[in-house]
């Protein structure tokens, strides 16, 4: 192609030849540039400046016309031919085809006559077909300051910053002069007044000076209003200057928004100038070449910078399907009914935790908003819900002591106390930085640990039933309204409804004048000044990895946590601090959690597993190009103990390249000790922790199942009798024939940790009072269905001996069983509170002792070895 330029031909049609003459012009010479693809149509393209953005482009840059000078348009303003090409005059461009055809077949110049799908542009309203055409406009001279535009560029700061660097930056470099003016009635009208033959024109700056220029009062600016309006001219004698037709360009209006909305100059000149540039603007990606770029140019030519600081740019939100959202089409759901279905706060939280808030598309999905509401709502609600619960059980005169929550030694309390001071510090830096799509996952993450591990970890101590007792329940409840309360300010600016309903409740245990009337009244918090504790932090999240690790190698062996509890399990990691916590502090959660009797810390990499190394593409594909291959296959390479020494922060070089940390994985593939059984241990890790389960069983470890199933048992029974937990029962359980022996094992060797789980003994049904009211049955199994029982609810009543309740009555049968109706029918609370009897039935006094002739209940009958029908 380039070979051909500077060629000239015979043009295929007459009508413009007389430019081949004009000299300098050019027309009709090959030219060639890089727009032009081999894979399309013949290489061969016809320029029409008037006709096309590359073809004018083209034609100035070879000299072909002048850059605002004349252009050949031999098309009116409906799409027809002019007199220019008398031939086809008056036909309309897409109906001259045919025509046209025919002209060059009848010349001899026709090669060949075929039809080429390809794609088109069509008027979006309409769907007609569009023809671009070059039209007379007015510029803003852009060009002029490129430099000063790109030097403004840098003064801001945009998220995410590769839309500025690239996208923006390179729209700006290629910049040309903006054309702000369009045809149409309704618009702002272009202050211009022109002669009619262009040599004499005047812009006009305000109101007041049209009306000097003019004489008229003006009260309306519309166009309606001043089109009639005229300016004498400077030139003695001749016509007046009148308006020009075009309106600007919408854009032009939206560029000067940061002027207009104020009516600056003309007013508010000091507030204007103490807040300009703006701090901060958000708007979609579409608005690159949009509002971002309209704005910058009208500052920087008017002020010489830039008309904001900080830019967020957020993507588009397209419909499920990909397409773009449509009300012709309705492809997405009505926003009010989404906002209706879930709440505003629901929607807002699935756009802000999307891609969109990183400047990328997103499919809207309406079961995204509604995972919010499952996911992220229900499990923070349910924390709040259970901090009112704990500080409900605590009375009514409870207020929480900030003094004793900070002075908390249990380890849960602090880590939460810790991370709620780096998640304030982390999302005042990030929100400073505007940078949305890092903070939520943050909040998102911080109230996944606060439902997940603080509250559910920590339900004993909340509850009072924790060792500590109720003054350790004042301590948790105090930490955990902290944090609540602390949250509900943080997530404020993301859930401002939500957490507006929490302040108003939790508000009233704050000291008297402290609370403000709204959430949105207070201050973003600040953090405490006491130092985090990064390595307990670190420690609890590697704790939860720990977990899944073992839940799922549970899961694989099909080893259920509720009734298969295991012996041993060893975490391997080289940090000892961290072994040291989940061996130590954070080895009664971890034991309690996944039913495991043992904790083994090992720091020795290679005793129960072999280290290999793998790449990190992403930080290392840019750095090494082409030599990724080779790098990887050396990687795979390294010793174990290259692989240690570089855990261990030792320089390492690969094919000539320092890497360093983030540059590789470790991955710890697990080995069976030497010496043991390979089928006896299961490992699994995530890459950084390990976590080995010893998988054998024997009879201890049975008979602790066996307990914890019936632990779990009576809990769901308990909870489907639509039981409250302060509600005081006796739970009874009368086993199948060939079920007796084991489950009495069972329960004997775990008694105390059954009385602890449940509030109360598991007893055998004999020793169920025949006058006690049943508050729930069922017939239940353990060991996968191999042991059955039946399990009964009561509520606490008296049990009495018999025989010693006859004596005390002086051997008369009837003022017994009247003794006997009496207790049963007292409450326990009643009995409880008192050790002997003095009753006079039937004229005679009976004296009754506690422990002797009577019990408060069951379980202290059946602790003497009484049964309730003796």
């Amino acid at each position: 192609g380039a070979e051909l330029g500077g060629a000239r031909y015979e043009p295929l049609f007459p009508y413009f030849a007389h430019l081949r003459e004009a000299g300098a012009k050019k027309a009709f010479t090959v030219v060639s540039d890089a727009y032009v693809t081999d894979d399309s149509g013949t290489g061969i393209v016809h320029q029409a400046p008037a006709f096309g953005e590359d073809d004018y482009r083209v034609c100035i840059k070879f000299g072909v016309i002048a850059k605002g000078g004349e252009v050949p348009c031999p098309v009116n303003d409906d799409g027809c031919y002019t007199a220019e090409v008398p031939d086809f005059e008056g036909q309309h461009v897409k109906e001259a085809d045919k025509p046209i055809i025919e002209a060059l077949k009848q010349a001899g110049r026709l090669v060949s006559n075929n039809r080429l799908v390809h794609s088109y542009p069509f008027c979006w309203r309409s769907d007609t077909p569009l023809i671009y055409r070059a039209v007379p406009s007015w510029f803003v001279g852009v060009e002029s300051i490129k430099e000063k535009l790109l030097a403004c560029n840098e003064q801001t700061h945009w998220v995410p910053g590769y839309v500025q660097e690239k996208r923006f930056r390179n729209w700006l470099e290629n910049a040309r002069d903006w054309a702000v003016s369009r045809n149409r009635y309704w618009g702002t009208p272009i202050p211009i007044w022109s002669s009619e033959d262009g040599s004499e024109i005047r812009v006009v700056g305000s109101i007041a000076e049209l009306e000097e220029l003019t004489g008229k009062k003006i009260t309306d600016i519309h166009r309606h209003f001043i089109d009639d309006l005229e300016i004498p001219s400077k030139t003695p004698g001749n016509p007046p200057l009148r308006r020009v037709e075009e309106v600007f360009d919408c854009w032009f209006e939206s560029g000067s928004m940061p002027y207009a909305y104020l009516h600056y100059p003309f007013e508010n000149k000091e507030r204007f100038e103490g807040n300009f540039p703006a701090d901060f603007i958000a708007e979609g990606l579409d608005q690159t070449r949009g509002w971002f770029y309209t704005l910058m140019v009208l500052s920087t030519a008017l002020f010489g910078k830039p008309a904001f600081k900080n830019l967020i740019c957020n993507g588009l939100v397209l419909a499920a399907d990909g397409k773009k959202m449509s009300k012709r089409l309705k492809n997405y759901p009505p926003p009010q009914e989404v906002v209706d279905a879930h709440g505003a706060d629901a929607l807002r939280v699935y756009l802000i935790n999307s891609p969109v808030v990183r400047a990328e598309p997103m499919r809207f999905k309406k079961e995204g908003v509604f995972s919010v509401v499952k996911d992220v709502f229900l499990p923070w609600y349910n924390a709040y819900r259970f901090f009112a619960q704990s500080a409900e059980r605590l009375g009514a005169g409870f207020r929480p002591d900030a003094a004793l929550a900070q002075a908390s030694a249990n380890p849960l309390d602090r880590w939460i106390l810790s991370s709620l001071d780096s998640l304030i510090g982390f999302v005042r830096a990030e929100m400073e930085g505007y940078r949305l799509y890092t903070v939520v996952p943050r909040l998102l993450q911080f109230i996944d640990g606060l439902t997940n591990v603080y509250v559910r970890f920590n339900r004993k101590r909340l509850k009072g039933q924790g060792e500590g007792g109720e003054a350790e329940a004042r301590s948790a409840v105090s930490v955990l309204f902290q944090v609540v309360f602390a949250l509900t300010k943080i997530m404020a600016p993301f859930t401002p409804f939500f957490v507006e309903n929490m302040y108003l409740n939790l508000a009233g245990l704050l000291p008297e004048g402290e609370a403000l009337g709204s959430v949105h009244f207070e201050d973003f918090p600040s953090q405490s000044g006491k130092p985090t504790d990064p390595v307990l932090e670190s420690s609890v999240a590697r704790m939860m990895q720990v977990m899944v690790q073992a839940r799922m190698l549970r899961e694989k062996h099909n080893l259920p946590i509720k009734s298969r509890p295991l012996a041993r399990m060893v975490v391997v990691h080289p940090d000892q601090a961290f072994l040291d916590d989940v061996t130590g502090v954070l080895g009664g959660y971890l034991r309690e959690e996944l039913a495991v009797r043992d904790i083994e810390g090992c720091a020795d990499a290679l005793r129960y597993c072999k280290l290999r190394a793998v790449p990190e593409f992403s930080a290392l594909g840019r750095r090494v190009g082409k030599k990724m291959p080779a790098i990887k296959k050396a990687v795979e390479a390294l010793t174990q103990e290259q692989i240690l020494a570089f855990e261990a922060g030792e320089a390492l070089e690969v094919e000539g390249f320092a890497l360093g940390a983030g540059d590789l994985k470790v991955v710890r593939d697990f080995k069976a000790p030497e010496g043991d059984d390979a089928g006896a241990f299961d490992a699994m890790g995530d890459g950084d922790v390990l976590v080995v389960l010893s998988l054998e069983q024997d009879e201890s470890l049975t008979m602790e199942g066996i307990a914890r199933e019936l632990i779990n048992r009576a809990q769901q029974l308990r909870k489907s009798s639509g039981l409250q937990l302060s509600d005081a029962v006796e739970i009874f359980y009368t086993p199948k024939a060939e079920a007796a022996g084991v489950l009495a094992k069972a329960v004997a060797a775990h008694e105390g940790g059954i009385r602890t789980a449940l509030g109360s003994p598991l007893l055998l049904g004999a020793a169920m009072s025949p006058a006690a009211v049943v508050l729930g049955r069922d017939a239940c199994t353990v060991s996968d269905g191999a042991l059955g029982f039946d399990l009964v609810l009561a509520r606490p009543t008296v049990v009495c001996d018999a025989a010693k309740l006859l004596k005390a009555a002086g051997g008369d049968a009837q003022r017994a069983a009247g003794t006997r109706a009496y207790l049963e029918g007292l409450k326990i609370s009643t009995v409880q509170g008192q050790a002997d009897v003095r009753l006079t039935v039937d004229g005679a006094e009976v004296c009754l002792r506690k422990g002797e002739e009577y019990f408060a209940s069951a379980a202290e009958a059946s602790a003497a070895g009484l049964a309730a029908g003796q």
